[in-house]
């Protein structure tokens, strides 16, 4: 609409100067260093009109080969995004030699060849290519050295995929000698280590991961305690054992797999006195089958007053199987016999464990029952093997 209002005052706005120079067409007169050169006012305008299309023709002669490149490289661009939308596509379809393929071809020719070549690098990767994976990953280093840590990163995810847990760690340390406070690198590392069991790597790691809250709560936690417990389960004497609880975490001390570790330790490098000291105020505290079973291990100074300890909280936990077999071992230590049989009798009918089987069996065979001995034993090693275990036949009964 507006254009052809503009075309019409232009018109009409032409058509009034044309009548004009009809009627009068002017005269004009230019001199230049005693030339004087002479015409009407129409005669100029069209020298003029001549002239100023003698100058836009030149200038587009001059600027066409520039916008032949640009247009031939917007015809290349858009067909090497038609490539890698087309190679993204056959990838996520499973095609992956046809997506690699295409994505590939395109890299010469887009604007991101990185992306190209990182997808490229993922389709390889998914048919097992390692060799061709990691050229493709080169190719994306050598385009963009200033994704290094991109690059790198991809390596060491597709490196974890693969199990190869030594070429990953190489990979991310690689990360860590230039950007230290990586937060994903320092994530897979966390990973990696685990795997690895290297706790001592994966203990230095932990302050910080946990500042950088880029692993989930779970998976820190259950890291951490792995760390803790194998750092007791390591202690060599009393002393290392208390200095390896000291480091643990006031959250984690109520973990039930560090606690086992923490005891476990004590009684074995002879702490007992402290262990049971510990037991006896954890259990107040709150009544645990873990530890429970844990008390009848613990060899006291006074086996004696332990028992009669053990048999007090009988009154009150009668049924819990984890009590019922620490009172039978706490009989064995005292040399009750009958007692530590109607006890792990009682356990076995209960809950039986592979716990309760071999002392009932090491009973049993201090009784010279040996018949009897072999077949506890037996059905201890089918509860393992998950095979089940029969019951005591007269138990059955």
């Amino acid at each position: 609409m507006k254009f052809g209002l503009i075309v019409v005052i232009v018109a009409l706005v032409s058509a009034i100067v044309f009548q004009a120079l009809l009627s009068d067409p002017g005269y004009v007169a230019i001199e230049m260093r005693g030339h004087v050169l002479e015409m009407s006012v129409p005669a100029l305008l069209l020298l003029v009109v001549v002239a100023v299309a003698v100058i836009l023709a030149i200038r587009w002669v001059i600027l066409a080969p520039r916008r032949l490149g640009q247009a031939a490289g917007r015809y290349r661009s858009g067909r090497a995004g038609q490539k890698l939308t087309q190679g993204m596509i056959e990838v996520a379809e499973g095609k992956l030699a046809r997506g690699e393929k295409l994505l590939a071809r395109a890299a010469g020719s887009s604007d991101s060849p990185l992306f190209n070549y990182l997808l490229a690098a993922r389709a390889a990767h998914l048919q097992g290519e390692d060799e061709r994976r990691d050229e493709w990953l080169r190719l994306a280093y050598a385009e963009t050295p200033a994704a290094t840590n991109a690059v790198l990163l991809t390596q060491a995810e597709f490196q974890l995929d693969r199990g190869q847990y030594e070429q990953a760690l190489a990979t991310l340390r690689k990360i860590e000698e230039s950007a230290r406070d990586h937060s994903y690198a320092a994530n897979l590392l966390g990973r990696i280590y685990y795997k690895l069991g290297d706790w001592d790597s994966l203990a230095e790691l932990l302050p910080r991961l946990s500042k950088k809250n880029t692993v989930k709560p779970e998976t820190l936690e259950r890291w951490t305690v792995s760390v803790h417990r194998e750092l007791l389960n390591r202690a060599t004497d009393g002393e290392s054992v208390v200095a390896a609880w000291s480091r643990v975490p006031k959250p984690l001390r109520n973990n039930l797999d560090v606690l086992d570790a923490y005891y476990h330790g004590l009684i074995r490098t002879g702490m007992n006195e402290k262990a049971e000291k510990d037991l006896v105020q954890a259990l107040k505290s709150e009544w645990r089958g873990p530890l429970v079973c844990l008390f009848g291990l613990v060899e006291g100074t006074n086996a004696s007053k332990q028992l009669k300890r053990a048999e007090q909280w009988l009154a009150d936990h009668g049924n819990d199987p984890d009590l019922l077999l620490a009172a039978a071992r706490l009989c064995l230590r005292n040399e009750l016999w009958g007692k530590a049989r109607s006890y792990l009798e009682a356990v076995i009918s209960v809950r039986p464990t592979p716990d309760a089987y071999r002392e009932y069996g090491k009973l049993l065979a201090k009784l010279g029952e040996t018949d009897a001995a072999a077949e506890a034993y037996r059905d201890g090693l089918n509860l393992v093997a998950g095979s089940g275990a029969t019951a005591l036949p007269h138990l059955a009964d």
